[in-house]
C-alpha cells in the first residue's frame, strides 16, 4: 500500500533551528505562524529583495515590480488561498479531528501560506533568473585543473549544488542554516518551511524532467541541508517518492506547497504583463484579449459583460489594467482553491504531478498558454530583459571567478585581500576538507547581493572605478 499524507499530521508549530531542535510558542497574541511572517518581513535578506530584479531592470523608466513588491503581492494572494482551502478542510474534517485541527485550518493556514509566499524568492540571486544561470555556468565552465580538484574533494551531490544552483534550495538554506551564529536567525516553523520546498529532491536527483515527477523538476535543498529537510519530513510524516532508496532524498510535495506555487503563478502572469503595459511593451487591447476569456462562462460576480462595463467607465488605461488585474486574481483564487479540494486525494497520495493552474479546464488552460506565449515572446525576450541577463552573467561570473581563485590560492597576497571582503557571517575556513563549505560561503555572499551592490563591487575590485573615501 502506498504511503499517504494525513491532514492532521501535516502541520506543527514546532520550530527547527534551536539548539534543542524545537521550540513552541507561548505568546497568546502572536501565533507561531504569524511570527514566521514577522521574522521574514523584518529580515535583511527580505529587505534586499527591494533591489533585486523581478523581470525588468532596476531602476527603470517607470515603477515596475522588484522581488520585494512581487513577494508582498504573492503573500497577499497566498493568504486568500490558504483561507479558502483552510475553511473547506476544517468544514470537512474538524468534527473528526477536534478543536486544534479546526483552529489551525480555519484560522492559521492562511498565515502559513502568506509566510511561505513572502519567503519564496528570498534565495534568488541578483539579476533575476539569469543570476541562477550565471552561477551554474561559472562552475560548469571551470578549467580542467580546477574542475579536477573540486570533483576530487566534493561528493557528486555537493558538486551538483553548484552546477545546478537553485534559488529554491538557497531559500531553504537561508531560512534554516546557522551561518556564523549558534542558531538560525529565522527559526521558522516546520510547517512554513515545508510549504516553501517546491521540489523536495537533492541537487543530484532533481532536474530530472524525464521522471515526470513534479518533485524532481528542480531541487529543494542543498547537500548541507538534507538532514534538516529529513527532520521536517519525518515530523510531518511526508513520505519519500515511491521507489526511492533509503539514501535517496526524494520526497512527495507537501500539499501546502501547491498553494504557495499557485499564488506565485497567479501573480507573475498578470503582473509581468501589467508592468509591460506601463512600459509600452504591451498594448491595452492586447492585455484585455489575453485575460477576458477567463470570464466568459461566469454568470456570477466575475461576469464578462459586467467587467467590460466597468472598464468602459475607467478613463485611465493604467487604472483599467489595475482593475482587470484585481478581478482576474480574484477569479484565479476561486478556481485554484476549488482545484485544490477537487484533487485532494491526489495531493495526499503525492500523485498530482502538475501545478494547480495546470489542472484548469481545457478552455482556460488554452487561455493560460496564450498568456505564457505572449510573455515569452514579448516580455522575457525583450531587449530590457536580455540586457539585464547579460549583465548578470558578466557581473556574477566575474565576481565568482575573483573569489573562487582567491579561495584556491590563499597564499597569494591579492587572494588574502580579496577574502577579507567576505563578511564574517560567511566563514572561510581554508582547512582540509572545507572546500565545499568555503565555496558555499562564497555563493551565499554573492547570491545575497542586490543588483546595484553586485555592480558596484564588481566595478571597484575590477578597477573600473575607484571608490572615493
Amino acid at each position: 500500500m502506498e504511503a499517504r499524507m494525513q491532514w492532521h499530521h501535516l502541520y506543527s508549530d514546532k520550530r527547527v533551528g534551536t539548539k534543542t531542535g524545537f521550540e513552541n510558542s507561548h505568546d497568546s497574541l502572536r501565533t507561531s505562524f504569524i511570527k514566521d511572517y514577522d521574522r521574514i518581513i523584518f529580515s535583511s535578506a527580505f529587505r534586499r529583495l527591494q533591489n533585486k530584479t523581478q523581470v525588468f531592470p532596476l531602476p527603470g523608466p517607470a515603477f515596475v515590480h522588484n522581488r520585494l513588491t512581487h513577494s508582498l503581492e504573492v503573500a497577499s494572494v497566498g493568504r486568500s488561498l490558504g483561507k479558502a482551502v483552510g475553511q473547506e478542510i476544517a468544514d470537512k474534517y474538524a468534527q473528526q479531528y477536534g478543536k486544534a485541527f479546526d483552529e489551525f485550518y480555519r484560522y492559521e493556514l492562511s498565515s502559513v501560506i502568506a509566510a511561505a509566499c513572502l519567503a519564496h524568492d528570498i534565495g534568488n540571486p541578483p539579476f533575476g533568473h539569469s543570476g541562477e544561470d550565471a552561477i551554474r555556468n561559472y562552475f560548469l565552465g571551470m578549467d580542467a585543473t580546477t574542475l579536477e580538484r573540486y570533483q576530487d574533494e566534493l561528493s557528486a551531490n555537493q558538486w551538483a549544488d553548484f552546477t545546478h544552483f537553485e534559488g529554491n534550495s538557497n531559500a531553504f538554506r537561508i531560512l534554516t542554516h546557522n551561518f556564523a551564529e549558534e542558531e538560525s536567525a529565522y527559526n521558522i516553523t516546520q510547517t512554513t518551511l515545508a510549504s516553501i520546498v517546491k521540489y523536495p529532491s537533492s541537487s543530484l536527483l532533481g532536474f530530472d524532467k524525464s521522471s515526470c515527477l513534479i518533485s524532481r523538476k528542480k531541487s529543494g535543498f542543498f547537500d548541507s541541508e538534507i538532514a534538516r529537510w529529513e527532520q521536517i519530513a519525518t515530523a510531518l510524516q511526508i513520505p519519500k517518492i515511491s521507489g526511492a532508496a533509503e539514501d535517496e532524498p526524494m520526497y512527495m510535495r507537501h500539499p501546502f506547497v501547491f498553494l504557495t506555487e499557485a499564488a506565485d503563478d497567479i501573480c507573475y502572469r498578470i503582473v509581468d504583463i501589467e508592468d509591460a503595459h506601463r512600459l509600452g511593451i504591451a498594448h491595452y487591447n492586447e492585455v484585455l484579449e489575453l485575460f477576458l476569456p477567463f470570464f466568459e462562462d461566469d454568470d456570477d460576480y466575475y461576469n464578462k459583460e459586467r467587467i467590460l462595463g466597468k472598464l468602459k467607465r475607467i478613463k485611465d488605461p493604467n487604472q483599467g489594467i489595475q482593475y482587470l488585474r484585481a478581478v482576474w486574481i480574484g477569479k484565479m483564487i476561486q478556481l485554484c482553491s476549488r482545484a485544490f479540494m477537487h484533487h485532494e486525494d491526489e495531493l495526499l497520495n503525492g500523485n498530482l504531478q502538475k501545478s494547480l493552474l495546470e489542472t484548469l479546464p481545457k478552455k482556460l488552460a488554452n487561455a493560460m498558454e496564450r498568456i505564457d506565449d505572449f510573455s515569452i515572446s514579448r516580455i522575457y525576450h525583450h531587449r530590457f530583459v536580455v540586457e539585464i541577463e547579460i549583465t548578470g552573467f558578466k557581473v556574477i561570473g566575474d565576481l565568482l571567478d575573483i573569489f573562487i581563485k582567491a579561495l584556491l590560492q590563499p597564499e597569494l597576497i591579492r587572494s588574502q585581500k580579496v577574502l577579507q571582503l567576505i563578511p564574517t557571517q560567511f566563514p572561510i575556513k581554508l582547512q582540509k576538507g572545507s572546500l565545499y563549505e568555503d565555496t558555499l560561503s562564497i555563493t551565499d555572499f554573492i547570491s545575497g547581493m542586490t543588483d546595484l551592490y553586485a555592480i558596484d563591487l564588481y566595478r571597484n575590485i575590477s578597477g573600473i572605478t575607484i571608490k572615493a573615501l
